[in-house]
């Protein structure tokens, strides 16, 4: 980004300044939103606002301006990252929850590419300068497998599989809600959600969106399902959206409608901010000798602990 990014919000709702900047622009921090507020980057119906904690009220515009970013430097970081598997054109890691995959204003270090790159040294460059190896993403609260790039060569012919949908992408997710049915097919376009900017939704004229589930575990007593999910297509929270149109949000995905409240067994304490839902089996072709590769992890921390005390919880009496 060389030149300053605008954007326009429709206030849906009262609420204070810099939860709603927050709301509409998801992939800014807070603090980071804070500072522009502060320096005069924000107006409310064309008057510019200093004050973070600002009421707004119903239909009121808020135009925020994002600078362009100082020339970025990454430094690598000594953050412990799983490596499954490496060779000289690709590495396929672990990422935890809680851990953003690559730099943003908000979140210039700390993060998945400031890991790979004190890990691994040299990584591609075909994703740009500040995303070094990427490939494809997890979201922050979804923990799972990653496949990176080491070469160029590598990281064209892994991006060609991932948009021709030639890769294989399964999921384990735990669900709020009794699931009805053994297998389900979800083929529900999706878009930016209409007012609340930092989600997305089902909706007609989005992109085209399928997930395949098979339900492996119902657990009656606390009101929550398992199941292995397989996206088709990699849209942005696909299988968060997707449960949460059929009213089966995941367990701790309060963005879109977990309720604690609603699933026995299971409290806050143990989901430690995370969605329960795992990237646990990748497959692709290797980019150079086209051999096909299927990798496939255990259930991470925290989802591990929390199937275990739902499996308990509905043993009990």
């Amino acid at each position: 980004m060389t030149d300053k990014e605008l954007y326009e919000f429709e206030v849906y709702k009262e609420e204070r300044l810099d939860k709603f900047l927050a709301e509409s622009h998801p992939e800014l921090s807070r603090s980071y939103l804070k500072k522009l507020i502060e320096e005069g980057f924000v107006r409310v119906d064309g008057k510019e606002v200093r004050k973070p904690s600002k009421k707004l009220k119903k239909g009121q515009r808020v135009l925020l301006e994002v600078p362009p970013p100082p020339p970025l430097e990454l430094k690598p970081e000594e953050i412990p990252i799983e490596v499954i598997y490496e060779d000289d054109e690709l590495a396929v890691v672990v990422k935890p929850c809680g851990l953003v995959v690559h730099p943003s204003p908000g979140h210039e270090s700390g993060t998945l590419v400031n890991a790979l790159l004190y890990r691994f040294k040299k990584l591609s460059s075909e994703g740009g300068p500040a995303r070094p190896g990427i490939v494809h993403r997890l979201d922050r609260q979804t923990a799972g497998l990653m496949v990176v790039a080491k070469t160029d060569r590598a990281h064209r012919e892994l991006a060609r599989q991932f948009k021709e949908r030639e890769t294989e992408k399964y999921y384990k997710v735990l669900v709020q809600g009794l699931v009805k049915d053994d297998y389900l097919k979800v083929d529900a376009p999706i878009g930016r959600h209409p007012y609340e900017r930092k989600k997305f939704s089902v909706r007609p004229g989005g992109k085209e969106a399928l997930t395949e589930a098979r339900v492996l575990e119902r657990f009656p007593k606390s009101n929550a399902t398992l199941l292995e999910a397989r996206i088709h297509t990699g849209r942005t929270h696909q299988i968060r959206v997707h449960f949460s149109s059929l009213g089966h949000p995941v367990l701790g995905d309060k963005t879109y409608g977990f309720k604690s409240s609603a699933v026995k067994g299971v409290d806050e304490e143990l989901l430690k901010g995370c969605n329960m839902l795992v990237a646990y089996r990748l497959g692709f072709k290797h980019p150079v000798t086209g051999k096909r590769m299927l990798f496939e992890i255990p259930e991470p921390e925290p989802f591990k602990t929390v199937l275990r005390e739902l499996r308990e919880f509905n043993r009990e009496g």
